[in-house]
């Protein structure tokens, strides 16, 4: 039969295939497994790196038997079959046969190449697969579900496809089904304009396909992927530009800066100087504001760079110009801690109404759900009046009855904590869409804020304000020198003793898995997951009668009542506290600049960005931070690696590009809160800058042309498909 994208798998693989692939892997169509792409291709004598296996993970590996052994079970009745493989580069892994499956001997002779597939176990510190799954290569039978011959086809080339794949499913199988497919596929048409193709040296799209999964050679896998990594690129240009065109046509009101007013004021009771990065950034936020369309803008900059004093000289500016300006903040303390601050910073000119307020002031309002009912009703009578010019608060401010006299300015703090629902709802608080101002201190790779954020005007504040101190960082191998972590909580009580305080940082709060944010966090490896993570609550006990014994010690966690999480953030500020065990509540916003030590524990269980983050909480005074980095992952992991590279840098944008490499790269457009497959497959957004670059280029006067894609409708559903309707959904609403 001739078969189109559309067609359904049970058709042409058969039903218990199509059920397999479909239960295991998500796949359903002839479209869904054409794009299904190899995650790396073999080549015989190629090495596959067989010693940076990850003990629990599931994998496929290349290899060439070198001995077999068969010898008694110890502890039940038959054989064991014993088989050594060796992956090129002097790496060996061991197969174990289990309950007499000692005929297999008679297939893994010597010197055969295959490709093995199982979960990585340790056995006495030797790599081994148990009861793996294989085909050989070659000539011969292909072990598990004893594939026959012409599977064996499917690697006949010099680069052997290695498939994303399930263990009921290997890799072999699926090479199978998709030679099958790729057999009976019509060329599926190419939404492609053929100028654009030309110019940019694209071949076809049924070529692309056909030869990712089946290439002759080198140079014509890199043209198929550079021909689908280019379709990622422009669907997701496509829609960021179309979204940023719509929102061009958009009215706003326009609120333009005052010459006499509280920002001018607030200017002038400055206690220090902006930095130039700061006047810029103001500059550019002025202008923005000014125009009569809503501002759509990105202000990242490394914690302590300043981003609030930007913030708040924004909100003057539209208060000025008669409107209202809400800071939406990820959880109550750190609402509560910009409201101590915005109201530090602005003094008598946000007490207006007060005995000592300026009568040309305004008013800040805290908005958060744990305001008492008497507290609650004033608030929200002062933002619904229009005396609060500031309005502060949580997803509080969301809810209905919080209704606003005259929105203008949205500043959302941490954007990737918010959800698109919550971050649109407070948008449509105002009549006309509010200018909007999105403020991230986790730094954003170029090609990032290229793909995720082309929509939005990006600012980078890149300077410290003078008087920041610098921090070190050290990891702590606790398993292999736990010397050296009875030596961190000694340095601990040396700058307590100096008059300074400390953080202590644990993944979990007490109850099993309860954290407040494993958002970051890299899934836990076999390695990790040996005990469970550490606890505030239970951590915190041990250390008071222990190695801290004597010291002034708090606990803070989400779980705890909002007055009661205030009532220890505000203790720990007054100094009344030595030491705050906490959770990564502190992660954002928290500034104690008498705080200059933290001690993460388990800290491999933290993402690299959030560790990031965790260290920017000391070095906040003038006396300088450390960062200690406790962690049982040996040396020479991939976990261990990741908190060597943080401890050997406090450049953000290079700790969030090795984040990137790190974690999928589809996760940054949405597929988190779609809850959907990433429809990145092939495309790095650090890899591929160039590529991204020139297929925004395109996207632009494509657009401008013809903004909705009505004369191309064959790239506008391609466009539907690698972009579906819910992510697209997402980057309009981001």
């Amino acid at each position: 039969m001739t078969a189109t994208m559309e067609t359904p798998l049970k058709k042409l693989v058969g039903d218990k295939t199509a059920k397999a692939l479909a239960a295991h892997l998500d796949l359903h169509t002839a479209g869904d497994l054409v794009y299904h792409f190899p995650r790396r291709y073999d080549e015989r004598g190629d090495h596959t790196d067989i010693r940076s296996l990850e003990v629990g993970e599931q994998v496929t590996v290349l290899g060439q038997v070198r001995r077999t052994a068969v010898r008694p079970m110890r502890q039940r009745r038959g054989n064991l079959l014993e088989v050594t493989v060796e992956d090129g580069s002097g790496g060996t892994l061991t197969l174990t046969f289990f309950g007499n499956q000692v005929w297999r001997e008679r297939d893994l002779k010597p010197g055969r190449w295959g490709l093995f597939a199982g979960k990585v176990t340790e056995f006495r510190s030797k790599r081994q697969l148990n009861g793996p799954e294989y085909v050989l290569l070659g000539e011969g039978a292909a072990g598990g579900e004893a594939a026959a011959s012409e599977e064996i086809e499917e690697f006949a080339g010099a680069l052997i496809p290695v498939y994303p794949a399930a263990a009921a499913v290997p890799t072999w199988v699926i090479a199978r089904c998709v030679r099958v497919v790729l057999d009976t596929l019509s060329p599926p048409p190419d939404p492609l304009p053929a100028t654009i193709r030309a110019s940019r040296n694209l071949i076809d799209l049924a070529r692309a396909l056909r030869e990712i999964h089946r290439p002759s050679t080198k140079d014509d896998l890199y043209r198929a992927r550079r021909r689908l990594k280019w379709d990622e690129a422009f669907a997701l240009q496509l829609t960021l530009v179309q979204r940023k065109h719509r929102a061009a046509s958009w009215p706003a009101r326009p609120r333009p800066r005052r010459d006499d007013g509280l920002l001018t004021a607030f200017d002038a009771r400055l206690p220090y100087e902006l930095t130039d990065g700061q006047r810029d950034v103001g500059e550019e936020i002025s202008g923005d504001l000014a125009t009569a369309h809503p501002m759509h803008r990105l202000l990242q900059g490394e914690v302590g760079s300043g981003k609030t004093v930007c913030a708040l000289r924004a909100m003057l500016q539209v208060v000025d110009a008669g409107g209202q300006a809400a800071l939406l903040a990820p959880t109550e303390v750190l609402a509560a801690q910009h409201y101590r601050g915005v109201a530090a910073l602005l003094g008598p000119l946000g007490r207006a109404g007060e005995l000592d307020g300026d009568p040309d002031g305004t008013r800040i309002t805290l908005v958060t759900g744990s305001l008492g009912t008497a507290a609650r009703r004033r608030a929200l009578e002062e933002v619904a009046t229009g005396e609060a010019g500031i309005v502060i608060g949580t997803h509080a401010l969301l809810y209905e009855g919080v209704d606003f006299a005259d929105l203008g300015l949205v500043v959302v703090d941490e954007q990737h904590r918010f959800g698109v629902e919550q971050r649109d709802a407070l948008r449509a608080k105002a009549e006309q869409p509010p200018h909007v101002l999105v403020m991230t201190a986790t730094p954003i790779p170029r090609t990032v804020a290229m793909t995720v954020y082309g929509d939005l005007e990006v600012s980078t504040l890149s300077q410290l304000p003078r008087g920041r101190s610098p921090i070190a960082s050290h990891v702590v191998p606790a398993a292999d020198k736990p010397a050296y972590l009875d030596r961190a909580w000694r340095r601990l009580r040396e700058e307590v003793t100096a008059g300074h305080q400390a953080y202590v940082v644990c993944p979990r709060i007490g109850e099993a898995g309860a954290s407040d944010d494993d958002e970051e966090a890299p899934p836990p490896t076999e390695e990790s997951a040996r005990r469970p993570p550490l606890a505030v609550t239970e951590v915190a006990p041990l250390l008071a009668d222990g190695p801290l014994h004597g010291l002034r010690i708090g606990v803070l966690h989400g779980r705890l009542p909002a007055d009661e999480k205030d009532a220890v953030m505000r203790a720990f500020a007054a100094g009344n506290l030595d030491v705050l065990v906490a959770t990564t509540v502190v992660e954002v916003g928290v500034d104690v600049p008498n705080a200059t030590v933290m001690i993460v524990l388990d800290a491999d269980r933290f993402g690299v960005s959030q560790l990031h983050q965790l260290r920017g909480r000391v070095g906040r005074g003038s006396a300088p931070g450390l960062c200690l980095l406790v962690t049982e992952a040996a040396e020479g992991t991939p976990a261990r690696e990741r908190l060597d590279a943080v401890a050997s840098t406090t450049d953000g944008f290079r700790l969030a590009e090795l984040d990137l490499e790190q974690r999928r790269e589809g996760d940054v457009l949405g597929a988190t809160q779609s809850g959907r497959r990433s429809h990145l497959r092939l495309l790095s957004l650090l890899r591929d800058t160039d590529l991204i670059r020139d297929a925004r280029l395109e996207a632009i006067p494509l657009v401008e042309e013809d903004p909705e894609l009505a004369r191309h409708p064959g790239l506008a559903d391609s466009v539907a498909a690698l972009v579906d309707e819910e992510r697209a959904e997402y980057l309009e609403k981001g």
